[in-house]
């Protein structure tokens, strides 16, 4: 048992500050944070990453259970504090077990709720209210209240919700309209922002946050996970090749570290460089991220021995590939030329054509995962890789499977589904 810092950051809804607020802690505690994300995102681990200079952990829900969620955060909350970033609003997702209320209860650890005080003062501690009483094992213990005019209208705000929200602590506000918001466009390219617009942001927003009172709702018990809750680790005396670069981004920090344990040797190349696959590689895995638009296409359609050298490969070993590299695997997105491996065409469309959580069932066992893309499969021979939403069982195409290669629009971690056919 080992007395640490841990706090979910939540709101009650998508677009509400939580990633401002959270780059701001994570940047506070630089020295001794570890972050870590709700659900299934890739985007957000990569900015804590780059203010926390450690890698962001994802916690899912819906990939994991319970005691699997226990032991990742016990694995990966190897210093003083936890930051854990929820997902849309606390109570989101709760309906298939992945919402920040259902990682915080399972971890034990207190939620800061942020609440947006605009225009309103009396509402507010109506709608904490609703949010309290939803559910009466919640975890929320503090809140910050954000989009704030003036010390008098957090006042007028602080002073209802003392009275009416017995035991919350109310940590502080976040000015309305700051000006080192408006001027990096936040929210709209966070990756943008260089380490001192990150120190000038995190100055201000924290500016009317009370830390040690948000430190006495951060205070857990991180209890001694030993056993290991995921089916046992069979190691493989074959060479891993994981191309990870700027156009395949797109992997679970635990994915990489699953790899490590599995195979006798993981090497990580970049096609964006195009470097070769190694000749003596037994298994090569594309991940998710971006190949089909103009802006990362570039990287890659000049990548010859990249391409020339996972052809070779795919001739007679093992390739699996995740959205962006299923698309890559093809032979066109549109008029983009990929690497031709796979009889499959492309097209990148308007809208979205997957958003959300999916099953893929091949063999005894469901595979679970989340998919988000804008292409679609245009031509294709039949394939048996058929995603289903969870929610409704109807199914479409999600990828290909072709001799010693499979291909799916699904990400999934591997620690909890590794494809039996890897």
């Amino acid at each position: 048992m080992k007395n640490k810092k841990a706090l979910l950051i939540s709101a009650i809804a998508s677009n509400q500050g939580k990633t401002v607020l959270t780059m701001a802690l994570l940047h506070h505690y630089k020295k001794s944070v570890c972050p870590f994300k709700c659900g299934p995102d890739f985007i957000d681990p990569q900015f804590h990453e780059r203010i926390a200079k450690t890698p962001s952990v994802n916690l899912d829900g819906y990939m994991m259970n319970q005691e699997q969620l226990q032991w990742i955060f016990s694995r990966y909350f190897d210093k003083e504090v936890a930051v854990i970033e929820g997902v849309m609003g606390y109570y989101d997702g709760m309906d298939k077990g992945a919402s920040a209320y259902d990682v915080a209860k399972s971890l034990h650890v207190n939620t800061l709720l942020l609440l947006d005080g605009g225009g309103s003062y009396i509402t507010v501690a109506a709608v904490l209210q609703g949010m309290l009483s939803f559910r009466n094992d919640n975890t929320i213990k503090a809140i910050i209240l954000n989009n704030i005019s003036s010390v008098m209208h957090y006042e007028l705000v602080k002073k209802h919700i003392e009275a009416e929200c017995a035991g919350i602590v109310v940590c502080g506000w976040i000015q309305k309209g700051l000006e080192t918001l408006e001027a990096t466009h936040l929210g709209l390219d966070l990756k943008e922002l260089d380490s001192s617009a990150i120190e000038e942001v995190s100055k201000e927003v924290l500016e009317h946050i009370e830390i040690e009172k948000l430190e006495s709702v951060m205070q857990t018990v991180l209890e001694d996970v030993s056993d290991y809750p995921f089916k046992k680790i069979v190691q493989k005396d074959e060479k891993c090749v994981l191309v990870k670069d700027e156009n395949f981004s797109f992997i679970y920090h635990d994915n990489i570290k699953f790899l490590q344990e599995i195979y006798k040797e993981v090497e990580l190349i970049s096609s964006t460089k195009d470097e070769k696959i190694p000749s003596d590689a037994d298994v090569v895995i594309l991940p998710g991220g971006y190949v089909e638009t103009d802006a990362h296409y570039k990287n890659i359609k000049n990548s010859l021995a990249f391409k020339n050298s996972l052809q070779e490969h795919a001739k007679t070993k093992k390739i699996y590939a995740e959205c962006a590299g299923l698309i890559y695997l093809g032979k066109v997105c549109d008029e983009k030329k990929m690497s031709e491996i796979l009889p499959i065409t492309f097209t990148l469309t308007n809208k979205r054509e997957r958003l959300g959580y999916y099953k893929c069932e091949l063999g005894d066992e469901p595979v679970k995962g989340h998919a988000f893309h804008y292409t679609k499969i245009t031509q294709a021979p039949k394939t048996d890789i058929k995603l289903y939403k969870i929610s409704k069982k109807s199914a479409k195409e999600g990828g290909y499977r072709q001799d010693n290669i499979f291909a799916t629009y699904l990400h999934t971690m591997w620690r909890v589904n590794f494809p039996p056919y890897m």
